[in-house]
Formats: structure tokens, sequence, C-alpha cells
């Protein structure tokens, strides 16, 4: 896992997603600095919020470039909550808002029904078992290094993301 960069935009849960990554044995340097970015080797992009207001803080930051910049570097991006949200061309929270684009897809609100007609309490809050891409054979040197399918994560959320599958594009 070695060094991991935190991207610190004034929105998020940096001291726990510090900790965690120190847990597992992680460097962790706090930054909003395009220049350490840059020179990172892992990245992460974490959040709690508003979609609308992570991004103003991003685009008011010039972090919004900077990232493209970590992607189109190939430089491993990790987004965490909104972070990971934010990643996503839009989000209807509060209405439609424009996100990084990295990932074709958008943010909708979790159906307060299931496909089974069931209904279900929104927030989701709970633990869950991850579920990875078929097509992905391991994790090896990315940030889900050593996490394997079924691994239980916690989750506190109202809204999902519906990702545009790369076979339509």
């Amino acid at each position: 896992m070695n060094e991991v960069t935190i991207i610190d935009y004034g929105l998020g849960n940096l001291l726990s997603v510090q900790r965690g990554f120190e847990h597992v044995g992680a460097s962790v340097t706090l930054s909003s600095d395009p220049d350490v970015f840059r020179s990172s080797s892992k990245v992460v992009l974490p959040g709690v919020g508003a979609f609308v207001d992570g991004m103003a803080q991003l685009n008011q930051q010039g972090l919004n470039t900077i990232i493209h910049e970590v992607v189109a570097e190939n430089i491993p991006l990790l987004g965490i909550c909104l972070g990971m949200q934010m990643l996503l061309d839009e989000s209807e929270e509060f209405g439609i808002n424009k996100g990084l684009g990295i990932i074709p897809g958008r943010v909708v609100s979790i159906p307060t029904e299931m496909a089974d007609g069931k209904s279900h309490k929104i927030p989701h809050i709970g633990w869950n078992n991850l579920v990875f891409d078929s097509e992905r054979s391991d994790n090896k040197d990315c940030l889900l290094e050593g996490v394997a399918p079924g691994d239980s994560v916690y989750f506190v959320h109202s809204y999902m993301a519906l990702v545009q599958d790369s076979k339509d594009q």
C-alpha cells in the first residue's frame, strides 16, 4: 500500500480516512497542493455532505483540474462516499449538478422500495458485502489491495451511483 495522498478540500472525513489507511500500514499525506498530487503514487478523494457543496469546494480550489490530471497520469484514485459520487457525470441531489465526469453515470436517490416490492428505510445504514466487477481478477497494486469480494464495509447513505455500462458507450 505504501504512500497515500488524501485530498483536503475542506469537506470530508479526513481524520477517519487517514487513520484507516495508517491502520493498514500506509504512509499518509493530507494535502490541497496540486504539486503533491502530481507526484503521488495513490490519491484518495474523501467526502461527507452534499454533492453540490463538494463540487463547489473542488471547483473553487481548482482541485477539479488536478483530479483530472491524476486520472490522465494513471495515478490510482479512490473516491470514498461523497468523493466517489463526485467522480460521476452528475447528481440529482438538490437538483441536477455536474460532477467530475471521470466515471460515466449519475448519482440518484436510493429507492424506498426494493425490486421485490418490499420497502426499506432510507438513509441506508449498515454493513454490506462488497461486490466487485466480474472482469476484475484481483486488487493487486491498487488502493483496495487485500480487500476481497464479500468483505464487509459499513455504509451510511441516501444516494447511489448508477454507472453507465461501458458496453453502452
